[in-house]
Parts: C-alpha cells; structure tokens; sequence
C-alpha cells in the first residue's frame, strides 16, 4: 500500500443540522486504510448528541474554538489543541455554547474504519439517560 494524498478540493463535505462533516481519510480516499480521519465544523448553539461508535474508538482534538465535551456522563471543556479518547461503545457527543464567538472546528479520528464509510454510529440522544442530561 501506498500512501494517499488528499487535498482540500479532494474532501467531500456534508452539511448536517449542527455543521459540517468532511470526509477526510476513509475506504475510498485511502484504500486499505485502518482509520477514518474526519474534518468537523460544529456552529454556535449546535453540536453532535449522544452518539456511540460500537466497532470504534475516536479521538476527538479541538483545532479552533471550544466544546463542551461529554464522555459518558461526565462533560468537561476543550479548547484549541486539547483532546478526548473515546473508547469504542462509549457514549459520547460534543457542543458549541450559542453565544460562542464562532464555530468550532474538529480533527476527529476513528478506528478501525468500517463499513464502506469508514464510520458507524448510533444516536442515543432520545434514549435515557441521555434525552435528560442536557
């Protein structure tokens, strides 16, 4: 295997509810890859619920602005250049406050990838505890 160049133009881009989701490393941008790497853009007052990656462990670093991030029940706040561990079906999600001064921007990355995205989750935020927590 050799290795994979991607360039910003080569990144697909997904707009969700609560931002944007770049598909950076995955099956197709790096054939044979184990990991997925993601480019996250989560907007002021918005964020990713409750989630969990059952195959899948993540690291989550803040690259600009800050998070409110949950592993589990417990929820601390990450700045530029701080991270999070996740371990695989670890229920986790991440928040941007609304007054915040702008988007926070994420290099998220998960392994093994899996499937043919590279990434599986599922959303428990209507599910309790979580439906209460926030």
């Amino acid at each position: 295997m050799t290795g994979s160049f991607v360039r910003s133009a080569d990144i697909t881009r997904d707009t969700l509810d609560w931002g944007e989701l770049g598909w950076v490393v995955t099956p197709a941008t790096a054939p044979g890859s184990g990991l997925t790497v993601l480019d996250v853009t989560i907007t002021p007052g918005q964020g990713h619920a409750f989630h969990r990656h059952p195959d899948q462990e993540e690291v989550i670093t803040v690259l600009s602005g800050t998070i409110e991030q949950w592993v589990e029940q417990e929820r601390t706040t990450l700045g530029p250049g701080e991270s999070v561990h996740v371990p695989k079906d670890t229920v986790h999600a991440s928040f941007v406050a609304a007054d915040a001064d702008g988007p926070a921007h994420l290099s998220v990355v998960l392994t093994p990838s899996v499937g043919e995205s590279g990434y599986a989750a599922d959303e428990v935020a209507d599910t309790e505890p979580w439906a209460s927590l926030r």
